[in-house]
């Protein structure tokens, strides 16, 4: 399991107390045995108390082992809660995590079960949003993941080629539905131009309702055309994705070499091309 490592920025300075500087080592860095643990059983943990709010939302499970559900539920609040603590105490900047996209994510995770205390019980609705909410402490998940981090600047990286492909698809999507607006007509389903441009966003994303179907020989072949061009629509952000996720694993992965400065994206590279010095 390849795990996340905090940046060094968040490492507390060796003028502050040991005890902060192991517990920083315990929850941030898993290259040791106590950090090791720390994240299998946070893992662990995690798993089981995301099964514990699915569970909750099956009645006749709720019915019969609610004060089990309850009392597994609260162990892991406390649990989250006892780590979220934690992680602000042993960081160098505890503000700066706290605004985090992870310190949030710490914080939903458990915020849901103290706020249901102070929420009347008439309001049914928002209790069970609230509790719906702790579903998210699955994205604690993100914690652990090193890979993460390329992911994002994969997807930082291909941004605006994916915005500039998905403008053309809901221009194609328009052009297309206000056709078969025009070739259908409201007696064959399509009653209005949004009407038909959900139909063809349902075949142009090769889902197919079946609610409306066109009913004419030049409606069946236009559609027929939205579905083809359905197939590569699927493909083209993927092909854009998959190419910057290469590029951004190759830069994580990259080496400079000391002597000639040449950049080297093979891991399993030894010594610089270039120069032919080892790597440090």
């Amino acid at each position: 399991m390849k795990t996340r490592q905090s940046p060094a920025k968040d490492r507390p300075t060796d003028n502050q107390p040991a005890w902060k500087r192991r517990l920083y080592t315990v929850i941030f860095e898993s290259n040791t045995p106590g950090g090791k643990a720390f994240d299998v059983s946070l893992l662990v943990a995690i798993g089981l108390s995301v099964t514990v709010v699915m569970l909750e939302s099956v009645t006749a499970i709720q019915a019969e082992h609610a004060v089990l559900l309850r009392t597994l539920e609260w162990t892991f609040t406390g649990l989250f809660t006892i780590e979220y603590i934690a992680r602000l105490l042993c960081v160098r900047r505890p503000r700066q995590y706290a605004l985090s996209f992870y310190g949030i994510i710490d914080l939903v995770a458990i915020l849901p079960s103290f706020i249901s205390l102070f929420t009347s019980a008439n309001y049914v609705m928002v209790i069970r949003v609230l509790r719906l909410l702790r579903v998210f402490r699955v994205l604690k998940l993100a914690h652990f993941l090193e890979e993460s981090d390329t992911l994002t600047t994969a997807l930082r990286a291909s941004r605006r080629k994916i915005m500039v492909f998905i403008f053309t698809v809901v221009a194609v999507v328009f052009v297309m539905g206000t056709l078969m607006y025009l070739i259908e007509g409201e007696a064959n389903g399509f009653n209005s131009i949004p009407h038909s441009v959900y139909w063809a966003i349902v075949t142009l994303t090769t889902v197919g309702y079946g609610d409306i179907t066109p009913q004419t020989t030049l409606g069946r072949f236009v559609a027929s055309l939205i579905m083809i061009m359905g197939y590569g629509i699927i493909a083209v952000p993927t092909g854009i994705f998959s190419m910057e996720l290469r590029q951004a694993a190759k830069a994580r992965d990259a080496r400079v070499c000391v002597n000639c400065e040449t950049v080297e994206s093979d891991r399993a590279a030894r010594f610089c091309r270039r120069c032919g010095k080892p790597f440090v």
